[in-house]
């Protein structure tokens, strides 16, 4: 097989002495026996993505390794120094249940220590949102965690956090991005300064909890928490560290772990994937649900920033929620309280993003507040809270099953969502209704809104190239009409325009350049295309709506709607 020169050059820096002798050995075995997996380790760099940095781990330039983690925290390091002089520079470091994040972790403190920063260490496993938490707690200038989210057992990740306790967003991450770039490996100090390496944990775990119970809790009574039935799984994730706790000293007593899943396992052996987005990841704790009879069951992913959430419907059966289900849910019950309270002022706001339930404007017209749109990844969101002060924000999420609870965290926190959800679940219960019922009230109310999703995966350099091509192709042949509904709109961030196909205006869209196209029909439907920016797929986001005039109606306007997405994804030849 013949090895382009650029990744032969690549390879070649790596067998010099700054790198040490098993990677030198791994590489010479992939030179005579596995060429090909030597050109996908270094024809190109990881990238930040949406959700930071995730990679297969292994050596190479395209792979997470002591090495490419040592280069970006030795750019961060440079980076503070620049913009904070004379300051002395804090960073908090957690890290979840994969394979190696434990050492991966102690690699990025030692690359801190010796550049003269004081590092907050968790000593165990523990949640990202609770690493978001601890930036702000600690008035920390920065946070790393180590993790994948759900990606597979290959796979591990750096995520970055700012002063904020909000993800990197521009201008911090392109600036950020050049000085990692323009370093050479040779300038990676690895040798750590124990001094300033400080292990966190206890006490982290008492403020983030106490700050959970009390942003999440809404004065549901002791019996009606007593009297939900829950069924739990951490999917093998470090959730299990932190939610049995937050829900006992929340009152909720009827929690059912399963217990299979309950001990962190990086090879996540009980799941295909641990994605509470997918139905198959529930399986176990469905099955214990129906055996207990239990009221609702929550999933988590292993760093326990997003949860898959199951209830029983009107017949008794449990169904899985969508993203975008328990988004609204959660949404509409806090603005509910807010209103109750008599805190809706008029400057308040929730967040959503582009690929998400249009339903979200509806519940922000409805209560007199904002809802601000913004890119896939919660850092747009958290970004927002950063660049409004004077506006208040409420709560928000996006359709991959992430939400959040008010500004204590700045990130997807599965945490607070899992005891928000029992509060409206346990209240819903003791006033003789059901989640499940409180969404299709809302749907009576606003309309019935359906979403679905397809996520196809392209993996590696050929699959890189087709993703780009059926980009190409949306672009420069939109689709003029879809299951015979003329297109109205079609907008493009990447060039930052809103094309109107009936008049022929552009409009300029006012955030920032994404590779997302939507489409929006004339009945209020809405197709987005978008490649992944942390995995290799390419995902196709489609909203319909219809108005509910009754919840004895439900299913039959929601048979309309599936129809609809089916003959949508048909004419789109999309599966």
């Amino acid at each position: 097989m013949h090895i382009e020169q650029n990744i032969l050059d690549k390879v070649n820096v790596w067998l010099s002495p700054i790198f040490d002798e098993k990677t030198h050995k791994e590489i010479t075995e992939m030179m005579t026996s596995s060429p090909k997996e030597l050109e996908e380790s270094f024809y190109k760099n990881l990238e930040f993505g949406t959700g930071g940095m995730r990679g297969i781990m292994g050596v190479g330039t395209n792979r997470i390794n002591k090495y490419t983690l040592g280069k970006n925290t030795q750019g961060i390091s440079d980076y503070m120094k620049k913009v904070f002089p004379n300051e002395q520079l804090k960073v908090a470091i957690a890290y979840d249940c994969r394979h190696n994040s434990d050492t991966l972790a102690k690699v990025v403190a030692d690359v801190f220590s010796a550049n003269g920063i004081k590092v907050y260490l968790f000593s165990e496993l523990r949640p990202t949102p609770e690493l978001s938490f601890a930036v702000k707690h600690l008035k920390c200038h920065a946070g790393i965690v180590l993790t994948a989210s759900h990606n597979p057992p290959e796979y591990n990740g750096y995520k970055v956090y700012w002063q904020d306790g909000g993800q990197l967003v521009p201008p911090q991450d392109v600036e950020i991005i050049q000085v990692i770039e323009d370093l050479g490996y040779d300038q990676i100090n690895f040798q750590a300064n124990e001094k300033l390496i400080e292990y966190v944990d206890k006490k982290i775990d008492e403020a983030f909890i106490n700050s959970t119970i009390e942003n999440a809790s809404f004065n549901t009574p002791a019996e009606a928490k007593k009297n939900l039935n829950v069924v739990y799984t951490s999917l093998h994730g470090t959730s299990i560290k932190l939610i049995p706790e937050v829900l006992s000293k929340a009152g909720y007593t009827n929690v059912n772990i399963v217990p299979e899943q309950a001990v962190p396992d990086g090879n996540f052996p009980t799941v295909k994937s641990p994605n509470p987005e997918e139905p198959e990841a529930l399986t176990m704790a469905l099955a214990l649900a129906d055996k207990l009879n239990a009221d609702i069951v929550v999933g988590t992913d292993p760093d326990s920033d997003r949860l898959g959430v199951a209830v029983r419907d009107n017949d008794g059966k449990m169904v899985l929620l969508n993203g975008n289900q328990t988004m609204v849910l959660m949404t509409a019950y806090l603005l509910q309280q807010w209103e109750k309270a008599g805190k809706i002022t008029g400057k308040e706001f929730i967040g959503s993003t582009i690929v998400s339930t249009p339903m979200m404007l509806e519940l922000a017209s409805a209560y007199n507040v904002e809802c601000k749109v913004g890119l896939t990844g919660f850092k747009w969101i958290a970004k927002m809270i950063k660049d409004f002060p004077n506006q208040k924000f409420i709560g928000g999420g996006e359709e991959s099953f992430g939400f959040m609870v008010g500004d204590a965290v700045r990130d997807k926190d599965a945490v607070a969502a899992t005891l928000l959800v029992c509060e409206i679940a346990a209240q819903a219960k003791a006033n003789g209704s059901s989640l499940y019922k409180e969404l299709l009230n809302l749907y009576v109310d606003f309309g019935f809104y359906k979403e679905y999703l397809i996520s196809i995966t392209k993996k590696g350099i050929e699959g890189a190239a087709e993703i780009q091509t059926m980009m190409f192709e949306l672009r420069q042949n939109p689709l003029k009409e879809i299951n015979g509904q003329r297109v109205l709109m079609v907008e493009d961030y990447q060039n930052s325009t809103a094309l109107n196909l009936f008049t022929g205006e552009t409009e300029e869209l006012k955030v920032p350049k994404s590779n997302v196209l939507i489409y929006y029909l004339e009945d209020g439907t809405k197709i987005c295309a978008r490649p992944s920016g942390t995995e290799p797929k390419i995902k196709f986001y489609f909203s319909v709506n219809e108005p509910l005039d009754a919840v004895e109606h439900a299913k039959e306007v929601e048979k309309n709607l599936d129809q609809k997405i089916k003959n949508i994804v048909a004419e789109m030849q999309l599966q």
